[in-house]
């Protein structure tokens, strides 16, 4: 692995058409760590995250919200999710809720089902997975990562947005601290490769870019569609994709954010803020 910095003998990854030694010339850190106690709902933000036994992050998506049918009740099927401010804490299985024309709730997290079924209208209930939550992607169920050049260029597409909206529209769980616009393409390749990478102790395989879905085209705070988000979003991005986003996985260009997993021993590493990024080769997935 290398940190980042082009060198001599690494030529593997290149060879192949991939992210190991071209990976920019800056040393890149891990920036900042979000956990989404619950689903859909505000981050929290920690200094050190632990890795549990999916490749999650300790605290990640612990809680979902359901409804009768046992469907999600999450950003993606209702708006109204939105308009909903939360504060968790783990720790003490406390939740702080506020949303318009409801009062607040300040209390267990176990006994929050009422407060947000007489907000959304109909039952819903908080159910909890400690071991691993309840991860957008089964499959690459490992922290989501983004860089800081990112989130400030797709910012710039959009009137009245900066990065900080930006972040919470696209709900990243790992920030990386690079300047240089999409930075965090260089971890992923081809489809059936991942690409190896490290931040600290802790292993990851970058595996694609993230697919996304209506969530970020919208106010995080409101739900209010942003007018032509997602044609603006797919015309920026094919314009500005580097040339080491690599592969075949853009058959659109609505992907952005890189989804991953973690080898098993990985399990149990805690990741912390200023941990170092290091990126290896392309190996078959």
């Amino acid at each position: 692995m290398t940190d980042g910095s082009p060198t001599d003998d690494n030529t593997s990854a290149v060879a192949e058409g991939g992210a190991g030694a071209t990976a920019g010339a800056a040393a890149v850190t891990l920036d900042r760590i979000a956990i989404y106690p619950v689903k859909s709902l505000d981050a929290e933000f920690v200094d050190a995250a632990d890795i549990v036994e999916n490749g999650g992050l300790r605290g990640d998506r612990e809680y979902a919200i359901f409804d009768e049918d046992g469907e999600y009740v999450n950003g993606k099927r209702e708006r109204a999710v939105h308009r909903i401010q939360s504060s968790v804490s783990l720790a003490d299985g406390t939740v702080e809720l506020s949303a318009p024309e409801m009062d607040d709730y300040d209390g267990s997290i176990d006994d929050a089902d009422g407060w947000l079924s007489a907000y959304f209208g109909y039952p819903v209930e908080l159910r909890r997975d400690p071991a691993g939550g309840f991860p957008d992607d089964t499959e690459a169920s490992g922290p989501t990562v983004i860089s800081t050049g990112t989130l400030e260029a797709v910012a710039s597409w959009f009137d009245g947005v900066d990065a900080v909206e930006m972040r919470r529209r696209l709900r990243p769980n790992l920030v990386l601290d690079a300047t240089e616009p999409f930075w965090e393409d260089h971890l992923f390749d081809r489809r059936g490769t991942v690409v190896e990478f490290a931040i600290g102790a802790a292993a990851f395989e970058g595996v694609n870019p993230c697919q996304r879905c209506v969530v970020p085209s919208r106010d995080p705070d409101t739900g209010e569609v942003t007018p032509d988000f997602r044609t603006t979003f797919m015309t920026k991005r094919r314009e500005t994709l580097p040339e080491w986003s690599g592969g075949d996985w853009f058959d659109h260009d609505f992907r952005l954010m890189v989804n991953t997993a973690v080898p098993e021993s990985s399990w149990g590493e805690t990741l912390s803020v200023g941990d170092a990024v290091t990126v290896g080769d392309v190996v078959p997935e």
